[in-house]
């Protein structure tokens, strides 16, 4: 049988089974056939002996900057190579090639880079598009984006970033008078928008959801927290069953306890797990570049010198590891924090999210403790652990 793979001896989860011994085949880069039990007889096809292991969908990416001493912002031949390479050795089958803020001619380098990329095979995990995070952004809650480029959207620089055509996701500063404009102009051409380094208030987030916002983004971090009498960002995110929140689940930008507080307000299928990773993830402790500044690793955080969080050193499988624990449940009960809601997210779950018949065949293999055994890609295998 060309084109195709047999996984057997695992545990499958899907939708309607939380773990459960069978096997599952591919073809041409589908999910052809689900089965449980014994393995029926195949002739002349690649098998994978998942050894009991857990078979997830592949995990799926929406905020990711960098790894591997590589940046989507550098816009060099071997950048999305390497990057898809070392994502797929941490569980990942899409994501989403994140910028931040910067001049327009760096952000319209790198789009017009990720755009040259979009049809091409890369080595491990599938580019679905990019992640425009910035410039759109509130200076007093920049973080680590760079305050000197933050600023409000303009009709002919917006126009331009959204013409190249793989933005799948834009975070912005939903407050920002002059950028209530482009949430219109996104959901018109598909484009979930995400409210992002932000002092939205209540009220203003009330307003920005009615116009389309769908998201929020790294909840908790750089965002008007919440508050009895100021329910504020953080209260609209909690209350509002309109938007889905990221969530970087490394236990340093975020405490479990709230973590577990997110999953108790918003549910299974509305929180999604995201590293928003940058150069140095999986990488020594050290100094590092970001942009023109230089950002230091030290016991699991990246931080300016001042001490601001500088996106993470977090890769996926770690991120739904430490999620399970905080929230107190099985990774087959809460799988899809970390594939199906972000593909629901972006539009993109008819095809990829879930191991369903008819769906991309995009899976990893992992055992009790999330550790990445197999990664598969359109039913093909990319990583395996030697």
């Amino acid at each position: 049988m060309n084109g195709a793979l047999l996984i057997h001896n695992a545990r499958l989860v899907t939708p309607d089974q939380p773990a459960k011994c069978g096997w599952l085949l591919c073809v041409d880069g589908k999910i052809d056939r689900i089965g449980y039990g014994d393995t029926p007889a195949f002739e002349n096809i690649r098998q994978i002996d998942g050894h009991d292991h857990l078979l997830l969908p592949g995990f799926v990416d929406i905020h990711v900057h960098g790894g591997s001493g590589h940046e989507v912002m550098d816009a060099q031949p071997d950048t999305l190579p390497e990057l898809s390479r070392f994502y797929a050795r941490h569980g990942v089958t899409s994501f989403l090639a994140t910028t931040w803020t910067e001049t327009r001619e760096r952000i319209q380098t790198a789009l017009d880079y990720i755009a040259e990329w979009k049809n091409t095979l890369l080595p491990g995990a599938r580019m679905l598009g990019a992640h425009l995070e910035g410039p759109y952004l509130n200076a007093d809650k920049a973080g680590a984006q760079n305050p000197d480029y933050v600023r409000p959207a303009t009709s002919d620089e917006a126009a331009a970033f959204l013409d190249t055509g793989v933005i799948r996701l834009l975070s912005l500063a939903p407050e920002i008078a002059e950028n209530q404009w482009l949430i219109g102009e996104c959901v018109r051409r598909g484009i979930t928008v995400s409210a992002a380094h932000t002092s939205a208030t209540y009220d203003d987030m009330k307003h920005a959801t009615a116009l389309g916002l769908k998201n929020t983004t790294h909840t908790y971090n750089a965002m008007t927290g919440l508050h009895h009498r100021d329910p504020g960002t953080l209260g609209a995110a909690l209350a509002f069953d309109e938007l889905r929140c990221e969530l970087i689940a490394d236990n340093i930008h975020v405490h479990p306890g709230a973590m577990k507080v997110l999953y108790r307000a918003k549910g299974l299928g509305r929180v999604i797990l995201i590293t928003d990773a940058v150069r140095p993830a999986g990488l020594p402790d050290g100094d590092y570049p970001i942009d023109n500044r230089i950002i230091s690793v030290k016991n699991g955080a990246a931080r300016l010198p001042d001490g601001t969080l500088a996106g993470s050193i977090l890769t996926m499988e770690r991120a739904l590891r430490n999620f399970a624990t905080a929230v107190g449940e099985p990774v087959e009960r809460i799988w899809q924090v970390s594939s199906l809601n972000a593909a629901k997210s972006i539009g993109a779950a008819a095809h990829i999210g879930s191991i369903e018949v008819g769906k991309d065949a995009d899976l990893v293999l992992v055992d009790e403790q999330v550790n990445v055994f197999t990664t598969v890609v359109q039913g093909n295998p990319v990583y395996h652990l030697d």
